[in-house]
Parts: structure tokens; C-alpha cells; sequence
């Protein structure tokens, strides 16, 4: 028995398994935490949780990431309305609210212990960590890091640990890495790290070409101050609401996408992405917010949109600065209410109609249609408007 309690992030796989063990040989009592933002059916967490008892935790639960995942990304992320680099869309986010799970079973323990099971090569370490220091004084563990000081071959020797000391490791052979969440499906691996073309098995929700339906999908999407609060008429909680997009958008290939750029550590990343329901929000979303919103609006909110991205994209989730920028969201959603009509035929996805009281409609005009002003007004404009291109035209003929 021992005092020495610490919380680690558990989700059933090679390395987090590897953890329990290695912990409690140094002195650890583990407790696991399991937090489920999506990824995973019933029968999965049922093995996470009978996983996590036979490799010998002193206790599990299980959270439900849901809601907590929406709240806390979901209606900021489709408020800002940008992807990292302009692709893209954060799909790793549940990272945070899996700190947050590790966080609260650590205080109901009387422990600043906590553990994850992040390598030394990737950017989750840094998201977890920093996580974990912005919310008080914490001991940070991670024996996957503390391995590889020393094995260069560090799967084949996690594999090997658990299956000396009697585990069994389950046998998922396969070409490329897969996460899964209420976000998307990410995949890496195989000819995706090689920056070769990906074969047909990378491939998680997206339908391919050739099962797309025949007819088309059409949807109707309602917002409130920037926040998606029903389909169809129909009110919906957040994430059941993107759960539902999610099926719909997917078995027409919407929002499936390839993103190489910046990574956190500094390396060039490639991957696949595939979310459709996120693909399908902001698509909804922006063509709303672009009918509401003055020009000068329009124009400067990408600005904070892009800095918000990068803070949650490298770690930063907790900085000060995510919370003002999101205090300047949220003020300029407050006239983005009404409906959207969201269209797809396949692979890309169409705001057909959007209705609104704050439609900025000028009554009597239209757009290249007719206007309630006369011709000497317009010319009027355009002189004054051009003025300072048109004097040094004027001014600086060879």
C-alpha cells in the first residue's frame, strides 16, 4: 500500500497501459481517468475501464467529455471561424478537457500528482503540460518521455514490458495512426509521414466518391448569438447536435481535408483530417455572420480569429490572452441569430439560404439591382473615394 497518489489520462492503448505498471513499480498508487469527448463506443469503454482494473489502477472513472468540449471549444472555435493556417480545425482540442478530468479527480484525491502518456517527439506533451502548470503547482510525470532517454525502440519496448509482467497487448496492426473524437478523425502513419499519395485505407468517417448518396443533403442549421442551438427545428444539445452532423455530412464526404504545416516543436506535420460536422458549422456559421456584421467587423475578426487558434494549437489554452480575445468574440456575436440552410452534393458543403432580423438589408437598395440614390451621389463617391490613387496617377505621368 501507498500514499503516493498520481492521476494519468488513461485511454486503454500501448502507452497509457505501459504507464500503470511502470508507475506503481516506482511507488505510484494510479488512478485513471478516462475522459470521453467522442472517440469511442460502448464496448471500447467498457475495455478501458476492465483495461485499466487488470494492469492494477487503484481506482477508474470515466467522464463524460461532451459537453465540456463544446462549451470550451466548439462554440469559440466556430466563433472564430478559422482553422490553424487556414486549414486546419483543431481536432486535438479534447486534449484539454482531458486535463481538466485528470485535474478534478486529482483534487477529490488530495494529490499534485498527475501522469500522461505523451512521447517526447509530439505536441500533445506540450499541451498537457502546460495545461497542467497553468492550473497550479503540479508534479507532471511521463514515463514515455523517461524511457526514451534510454530506448530508441520505444513501442517495441513498452510491448515487451507489459507482456514480462503477464499483460496481454492487444494486437491492432495496422498502417496508420488513428485518433477519433467528437471533433474528426485525424490519421498519420504509413505513406502520410512519407509525403507520398495516401492510399485508400486512410480514410476514418468520410465516405469515398463512390458511395456518396444520389440525392442531395440539405439542412437547416439555427443560431443564437453565434451558437448552433438547433437542426431541423429541432433543439439540441451541443455535442449531440455535432454527433448528428457529424453522421449526416460525413456519408457525403464533407470536411475531409490534408494539412502539412507548422507543428508546436518546430517539425513539419501532415496529416488527414476528416470533420464533417465541424465543416458543416462553420460553413453555416460564417455565411450568417457575414450577412450581420458591419464591413469594419467583417474585416478585423479574423485578426483575433487566427491569434486565438494559435494560442489553443500550441498549448496556450489557459493563457489570459485566450480569454480576452474570446470576450471580443462573444460581444460580436450577439446579432448572429436566425437559420441556415446548408446544401451538399458532396465533398463540399453550400449555405443555399440564410434568414435573419439583423440582416444588414439597406431597403431601398440591391445590390447591382437598383438603388434609392442618384447617379451624381455615386460618382460623387468614387471621385472622393479614389482620390489620393487618382492624384498620384495625375501627379507622377512620365
Amino acid at each position: 500500500m501507498t500514499d503516493k497518489n498520481i492521476v494519468l489520462a488513461f485511454s486503454g492503448g500501448l502507452d497509457t497501459s505501459f504507464c500503470i505498471p511502470y508507475l506503481r513499480e516506482r511507488g505510484w498508487a494510479v488512478h485513471t481517468v478516462f475522459a470521453d469527448t467522442g472517440g469511442v463506443d460502448a464496448e471500447e469503454r467498457a475495455y478501458i475501464e476492465v483495461r485499466a482494473a487488470e494492469l492494477g489502477a487503484a481506482s477508474h472513472v470515466t467522464v463524460d467529455g461532451g459537453p465540456a468540449i463544446w462549451e470550451g471549444f466548439v462554440k469559440p472555435f466556430v466563433m472564430a471561424g478559422e482553422g490553424y493556417q487556414g486549414q486546419y480545425p483543431l481536432l486535438v482540442s479534447d486534449r484539454y478537457l482531458i486535463v481538466d478530468a485528470a485535474l478534478k479527480r486529482a483534487a477529490e484525491l488530495g494529490t499534485n500528482a498527475i501522469a500522461h502518456g505523451c512521447t517526447g517527439m509530439g505536441n500533445d506533451q506540450v499541451r498537457f503540460d502546460l495545461a497542467v502548470k497553468a492550473a497550479g503547482d503540479y508534479q507532471i510525470v511521463a514515463p514515455i518521455r523517461e524511457i526514451q532517454k534510454e530506448h530508441t525502440q520505444t513501442r517495441a519496448y513498452e510491448q515487451a514490458y507489459l507482456e514480462e509482467r503477464g499483460f496481454e497487448v492487444r494486437a491492432k496492426q495496422k498502417s496508420y495512426t488513428i485518433n477519433e473524437n467528437l471533433l474528426g478523425v485525424t490519421l498519420s502513419g504509413g505513406e502520410i509521414d512519407r509525403w507520398e499519395t495516401p492510399g485508400e485505407g486512410a480514410r476514418g468517417w468520410c465516405k469515398p466518391r463512390a458511395e456518396w448518396p444520389a440525392a442531395p443533403l440539405r439542412v437547416t442549421l439555427t443560431f443564437s448569438k453565434g451558437e448552433a442551438v438547433a437542426l431541423d427545428g429541432q433543439q439540441m444539445a451541443g455535442a449531440a447536435l455535432l454527433a448528428k452532423l457529424n453522421g449526416l455530412f460525413a456519408e457525403y464526404g464533407v470536411g475531409r481535408g490534408m494539412y502539412t504545416g507548422d507543428t508546436t516543436i518546430g517539425l513539419k506535420g501532415r496529416i488527414i483530417y476528416e470533420a464533417p460536422g465541424l465543416a458543416a458549422l462553420l460553413a453555416a456559421h460564417r455565411a450568417l455572420e457575414e450577412a450581420v456584421l458591419t464591413k469594419h467587423q467583417n474585416r478585423f475578426k479574423p485578426e483575433v480569429a487566427r491569434k486565438w487558434v494559435e494560442l489553443v494549437y500550441e498549448g496556450f489554452y489557459n493563457d489570459p490572452l485566450k480569454a480576452d480575445l474570446e470576450a471580443f468574440l462573444a460581444s460580436s456575436q450577439r446579432c448572429v441569430n436566425g437559420e441556415v440552410v446548408l446544401e451538399t452534393q458532396g465533398a463540399k458543403v453550400d449555405a443555399v439560404a440564410v434568414r435573419s432580423p439583423h440582416l444588414l438589408n439597406a431597403k431601398g437598395a440591391t445590390y447591382a439591382q437598383s438603388a434609392d440614390w442618384g447617379v451624381e451621389e455615386a460618382e460623387g463617391f468614387i471621385r472622393l473615394f479614389g482620390m489620393s490613387s487618382t492624384l498620384w496617377a495625375e501627379i507622377n505621368k512620365n
